[in-house]
């Protein structure tokens, strides 16, 4: 884990460019040359996704990059100049999924912040989630604050409506996928709570609450390794595979669950991935990079 993380000493010079910040700092050169080149990860996945007691044939994108980040105000810093500012360097992940049931399709989206510096600030900042389909949409926000993540929920169901309220810190489903990138062998193993993720309580229709949770990491196998997460209580359970050397690039996961009074298994694989500037390239001359990607 030390020989992945920022020195709590860091040298900056600081460029804004986008939606991500590029910025040279003292630590491991392989870590530094891949998350501080100014370039995001954008890596598509083939989707298998249960929903209503089928599967459906549909796409997710990862997107991994870092910024400045304000844990205040928990947001992206405008400014440059970090030392004004105060902002942390987190690692973003943007994950999306799309799929249709029948006629009508999902639109899926969840943002992860999570400090660069673990051993300094160990708990992810924030994370929020948003589902578009035809009946409407949800949005589900959790911010850390001291020893609690303050939730907010928006849906168009009753029984969701509007929501505030506070959980007791744990670790959070999304933080895996992040602490995957960051420092694999400081992932939560043996019994311990987490907050699911937040696509699958806007999915199952559940409040975020801390559940009982058992982790398990795995060794090498074949250049891949694999971690696992099962909730006893609700028999559902979350495997991601990844790369054994750094970058440790996430390529699939399965998640099994009952779904429509059927159990299911969602699986992801990866197709494609690139390291690009994608906030730059917006222009119609630009739309070869997403046959690129594979996207539809």
């Amino acid at each position: 884990m030390k020989q992945i993380l920022l020195s709590s000493v860091l040298t900056l010079t600081l460029l804004s460019t986008g939606c991500s910040v590029d910025f040279a700092a003292s630590g491991p050169p392989s870590f530094n040359d891949y998350w501080f080149s100014g370039k995001a990860e954008l890596s598509r996945y083939e989707l298998q996704q249960a929903r209503y007691g089928q599967m459906r044939d549909g796409e997710s994108v990862l997107i991994f990059v870092t910024e400045d980040f304000l844990p205040d105000k928990q947001v992206k810093a405008d400014s440059s100049n970090r030392a004004l500012t105060g902002a942390w360097p987190v690692l973003k992940l943007n994950s999306t999924k799309k799929f249709s049931t029948g006629l009508y399709p999902y639109s899926m989206m969840t943002s992860t912040f999570t400090p660069l510096e673990l051993d300094k600030h160990p708990h992810t900042l924030k994370t929020t989630t948003s589902v578009q389909e035809w009946c409407g949409q949800t949005f589900l926000q959790l911010n850390l604050a001291d020893e609690n993540y303050r939730v907010r929920g928006y849906s168009y169901f009753e029984t969701e409506g509007d929501q505030d309220y506070l959980l007791p810190r744990s670790w959070l489903e999304e933080e895996v996928w992040t602490r995957v990138r960051l420092a694999p062998d400081s992932l939560p193993t043996g019994k311990f709570t987490m907050i699911p993720g937040g696509m699958q309580s806007r999915l199952r229709h559940r409040d975020p609450a801390g559940e009982p949770a058992e982790g398990a990491l795995a060794g090498d196998n074949g250049g891949l390794r694999s971690y696992t997460v099962n909730y006893p209580e609700s028999g559902r359970s979350l495997t991601i595979y990844f790369e054994t050397a750094f970058p440790h690039r996430i390529e699939g996961w399965k998640e099994t669950y009952r779904d429509g009074g059927r159990e299911l298994t969602t699986t992801a694989k990866r197709t494609h991935s690139e390291r690009l500037p994608y906030w730059n390239l917006n222009g119609n001359d630009d739309t070869h990079w997403r046959e690129k990607l594979g996207l539809d």
